[in-house]
């Protein structure tokens, strides 16, 4: 007995599960984490190392160069890059995507711990950090007001503790607070007068600022424990330090330095539209649910902002922005109400083609598919994100196919007379074989989509995932719940005369007496069946024609759709040793002429530049801004325009306008990586490829990393000149950095402070200048004597950031291409002039960012449909036992791209590598279906109809309904999707264009023109390849058959 028959046994049973299935699904939908874009692992690892004034060529010879050497062989990394800036150094690790992060963490930080050892001794210990490859924190969480810097900076802190202490984020980044510091403001003539030596200060320093733990002492009469405190407290414990003792004299440092408890030199500031501020960017874990994550954020900034004294809550302001949740909670009501639009549309379709009762039916699949599939995911702990919720659109045409051919079978067996539970079982069981073959053709087409490598297959392998899952759930409801459900209820549907003579006729009667539309199809057919070849070479001229056209039109390609931000950034570079100050003033100058810009919600400024970022170096600040509701401004083009114009008066500095990515992040389109073994042959190549980008239409936002134009000053001690004196170079160099930073002679840590605060000294700010540099005096034993008797002080050529990849320098060039302008096609042309271009051949050339990514994706999706084709092939020879009817289903299938491309000129749109080349293979599994079903009823007819132009013409008649059935409700299903209409039922407003639309318009588009076109194939050209295969057949038969009777 056949699981259909069981099922039908059991009914009980069956709708028992169907009703656990649609609650527990119910509570999955509820429970499901729900976030924007697919939360992917981003296969990057990177290592900092900070040491204290440390030049990039150092960084790179004595920092990088150790950790490169045992992280180079962690198995599965696929890049290693360094950079190597004043202050220390990062190596940046990139695995290939879904790579095991835990694994690939624990093998970085063993590697780390063992290169610590050939690190410099004044090297701050390494930090391991995993990455979030967002330029855009999920919240930022903003502190404002007239509060004293100490306080607003302490509140500050304690909420960046609070929040990290939320196991979904990752980190929290303070921007405008500066760390505390103790100076020691000492004057160079009163170290001198007492011989005094920053080292020797430290060594004193450092033995009067520790606790002795003495032990215990057991005298058998009590245990005691024996300590001997020596830390300091406070300032003041620092102040009556004594540095120099000459018999009963003492002088402490308060007699000769002024120490005072204040905060490091600035390095950024932060303001919110214009106005002072801290602000904490909270970045979250991957995986995590944005939403809850942000809940919890606010809440306990709330409970913190609660315990603050009524002074401060008076005075501190705390806003958000950047707010991820409104954004996610907008794009997936717009999508929730896309696949409620779909599914009406369907249901409306299939009500007025079947009638109420069988409507119904098929209506039960939707909900109950896409409930075992929301469960399934749930199950699977994976979010619902917009592919996700797209993937339903796209399946909810295609679920209900199978139940269509069921419920419409099942229609025609009631009109016969056929008993009801008969009917249904007749249904089928009849049916199964074909709806089986079908489902399987399409699960072939979307199962090589689960495997797509990289980021950008890391970021849509949902798609074809819940595809999958919803597609295997409606198998089951149209052959077992569907039918169960209907041999309950399920009754003949009321059709006209006119109908019920059409369907009689189909089945046995006379084929001349069908009129309506399917006798209007019917005298089609008969004129195309009559020429079968003629049909079949019109076919293959317009497959060739419409790719000939395509060519001669020349829309090209591109990467991934264009869609509208939420977000962007301003990004001011400027050249030259520039202050952190005369940074801000750019900033500040940029702000004027910004702020009262319309659809801007947030200005966001941050001054200053980020060394561990992939960012170019030359950036001094930026400014993020949130848009308005895309409902309520301009668009993001337009902003950008208006933005350009009020900024480009303003002298030297660039202005780098930069949208928020949509999808998988790959960086700028066009990014030109230079390597090579000879440094030095670098910049005069980079200098070559960025003139060709200047002179290049189309492009805006250029930049590269050569080095920038500025002067660090090298000071080249004479040893042998410093050795008369008894001076080696660390005494030097220990007096020089009085001028700058300070020279650190110790740490201690006062109760109002979780961290360890530095204590350094150094000379007053008039003794700190270019010039002070030759004037400072070393301590020797013949008195103090300046540093210029041994020091030559040399101007240099600044060295910026050392930038490396697996091991060889490199500097890139990057550009973005102008609103409406193809990357691809300005990446031909570049590659066009890389061939005529004189660069040196030493220097190793390599595409980047988009186009590394597009190549990869290219080669993919190709390889992709090549299997899906093979499976698919392997299904339908196993069915239909007939190579010519495989080929034949499988020719539909390429025709199908005409209509792609059809649509792709309709629309005058690039082919999308990423969403066209889905649609062309989900496209693939969805035009198999009406031709398995098609070719299954004549085969079945063939075996009583010896005429197989009678039998072609009788499976036309039957099949029509269900077939334009299946069209049409997958075409309406995605309908809205490609029109980029939103309907919201609740507030009952039609929108156009919303940006969770904009994602999806190609893939929709590709499938809709493709089946439409397809249809046409499925009904006419298939029926004409049936005649031709049995002519053939007969021509064969007959000419075998002339030479045996002769014999």
């Amino acid at each position: 007995m056949s699981l259909i028959g069981i099922a039908f046994g059991y009914s009980r049973t069956v709708l028992s599960v169907l009703l656990f299935v649609l609650v527990a699904g119910s509570l999955a939908y509820r429970d499901i984490p729900k976030e924007s874009e697919p939360d992917i692992d981003i296969p990057i690892i990177y290592v900092t190392i900070s040491h204290d004034g440390i030049s990039p060529e150092d960084a790179e010879r004595l920092l990088i160069r150790p950790i490169e050497q045992e992280l180079k062989t962690i198995e599965g990394i696929k890049e290693m890059r360094s950079t190597g800036y004043e202050g220390g150094a990062s190596v940046l690790l990139e695995f290939e995507a879904g790579f095991d992060a835990d694994a690939a963490l624990r093998d970085v930080r063993e590697g780390v711990d063992l290169a610590k050892t050939n690190l410099p001794g004044a090297t701050d210990d390494p930090e391991v950090h995993e990455v979030n490859f967002s330029l855009f924190p999920v919240l930022v969480v903003i502190l404002s007001g007239d509060a004293p810097d100490r306080a607003l900076y302490r509140l500050a802190r304690d909420l960046k503790d609070a929040i990290e202490g939320v196991g979904e984020v990752l980190e929290v980044n303070l921007a405008g607070n500066r760390d505390e510091v103790v100076e020691v403001i000492v004057d160079p003539l009163q170290l001198e007068s007492y011989g005094l030596d920053p080292a020797l200060a430290a060594a004193t320093v450092s033995g009067s600022n520790m606790l002795v733990a003495a032990g215990v002492q057991d005298t058998g009469q009590g245990r005691f424990s024996i300590k001997v405190p020596g830390l300091f407290e406070s300032v003041r414990d620092i102040v009556g330090l004594p540095v120099l003792v000459d018999g009963d004299s003492v002088v402490s440092v308060g007699d000769i330095a002024q120490v005072r408890r204040t905060f490091r030199d600035p390095a950024t500031y932060a303001r919110v539209n214009g106005k002072t501020a801290v602000a904490l960017e909270v970045s979250k874990r991957s995986g995590e649910n944005v939403i809850a994550t942000i809940e919890k954020v606010r809440t306990i900034v709330e409970d913190q902002q609660s315990k603050w004294p009524e002074t401060l809550r008076d005075s501190v302001k705390v806003s958000y922005s950047q707010d991820r949740s409104d954004q996610i909670r907008t794009m997936l009501s717009d999508l929730q109400n896309s696949v409620i639009s779909a599914v009406i549309l369907v249901m409306v379709v299939v009500i007025a083609a079947l009638g109420s009762r069988s409507g119904a039916l098929v209506g039960i699949a939707i909900p109950g598919s896409f409930l075992t599939a929301l469960l399934a995911l749930y199950l699977l702990e994976v979010s619902l994100n917009i592919v996700v919720l797209f993937s339903l659109i796209l399946a909810v045409g295609m679920l209900v196919d199978g139940a269509i051919v069921v419920t419409e079978f099942a229609d025609r067996k009631l009109s016969e007379g056929v008993p009801r539970r008969q009917a249904y079982l007749q249904a089928s069981q009849r049916m199964a074989s074909p709806i089986i073959a079908s489902t399987a053709t399409t699960l072939a087409a979307f199962l090589p989509l689960v495997f797509w490598p990289g980021v950008v297959g890391e970021f849509m392998k949902y798609l074809p995932m819940t595809v999958l899952i919803t597609l295997m759930a409606s198998l089951l409801m149209a052959l077992i719940f569907v039918p169960t459900v209907g041999a309950l209820i399920g009754k003949p549907a009321e059709l006209s005369q006119q109908a019920l003579r059409a369907i009689n006729a189909g089945e046995s009667g006379e084929l001349s007496s069908i009129g309506g539309f399917t006798g209007w199809y019917l005298s089609l057919l008969s004129r195309a069946v009559k020429r079968p070849i003629q049909v079949m070479m019109s076919a293959i001229a317009l497959l060739i024609g419409v790719l000939f056209l395509y060519g001669w039109i020349g829309l090209g390609v591109e990467f991934f759709p264009e869609v509208e931000p939420e977000n962007a950034q301003i990004q001011v570079r400027a050249r030259g040793n520039l202050a952190v100050q005369e940074q801000d003033q750019f900033m500040r100058d940029v702000e004027q002429r910004v702020l009262d810009v319309g659809g801007i919600r947030t200005f966001y400024t941050r001054v200053g530049a980020d060394a561990n970022s992939e960012e170019a170096e030359d950036i001094v600040g930026s400014i993020s801004l949130e848009f308005a509701d895309w409902r309520q401004r301009p668009k993001v083009s337009q902003i950008f325009e208006t933005l350009r114009e009020r900024l480009a008066g303003i002298s030297g500095v660039i202005i780098d306008l930069r949208k928020e990515e949509g999808g998988p992040p790959v960086g700028k389109p066009l990014q030109l990586q230079l390597s090579s073994y000879y440094p030095e042959l670098l910049a005069p190549a980079a200098a070559q490829v960025r003139a060709e980008f200047d002179r290049m239409k189309g492009l805006n936002s250029i930049e590269d990393s050569r080095p920038l134009p500025g002067i660090d000053w090298a000071l080249q001690v004479d040893r042998v000149q410093a050795a008369k004196y008894g001076v080696d170079i660390g005494k030097i160099g220990n007096m020089i950095q009085m001028t700058t930073g300070g020279y650190q002679i110790g740490e201690y840590r006062p109760d109002d402070s979780e961290e360890e605060i530095e204590i350094r000294v150094r000379f007053p700010k008039v003794d700190r200048t270019v010039t002070g540099l030759s004037q400072v005096r070393v301590n020797t034993e013949s008195g103090a004597v300046p540093v210029s008797n041994f020091v030559l002080r040399q101007a240099r050529q600044k060295t910026g950031m050392l930038k490396r990849v697996d091991g060889l320098r490199v500097i890139t060039v990057k550009a973005d291409v102008n609103e409406g302008i193809l990357a691809d096609a300005k990446m031909r042309e570049l590659e066009d002039w890389l061939t005529r271009a004189p660069l040196d051949p030493r220097v190793q050339v390599s595409f980047k960012g988009e186009d590394e990514e597009q190549a990869k994706a290219q080669a993919f999706l190709s390889k992709a449909f090549m299997v899906a084709l093979f499976v698919m092939a392997l299904i339908l020879v196993t069915q239909f036992n007939s190579f010519y009817q495989a080929a034949l289903i499988l020719f539909a299938v390429v025709m199908s791209t005409v209509g792609v491309l059809i649509g792709l000129i309709a629309t005058a749109s690039p082919f999308g590598i990423v969403m066209n080349g889905i649609g062309v293979i989900a496209l693939a599994g969805i035009v198999v279906n009406n031709n398995i079903v098609l070719i299954d009823t004549y085969a079945r007819l063939r075996q009583t109809i010896s005429d197989p132009v009678e039998a072609v013409l009788r499976t036309g008649v039957q099949r029509l309904r269900p077939v334009m059935l299946t069209t049409m409700t997958t075409m309406l299903g995605l309908a809205p999707m490609m029109l980029g209409i939103n309907i919201d039922f609740l507030s009952r407003e039609v929108t156009q264009g919303a940006p969770s639309t904009q994602w999806w318009t190609q893939l929709s588009t590709s499938i809709v023109f493709g089946l439409g076109f397809a249809t046409v194939l499925t009904l006419v050209v298939t029926p004409s390849a049936l005649v031709l295969q049995a002519r053939c057949a007969s021509w064969w038969a007959a000419r075998r058959a002339r030479p045996m009777s002769a014999a």
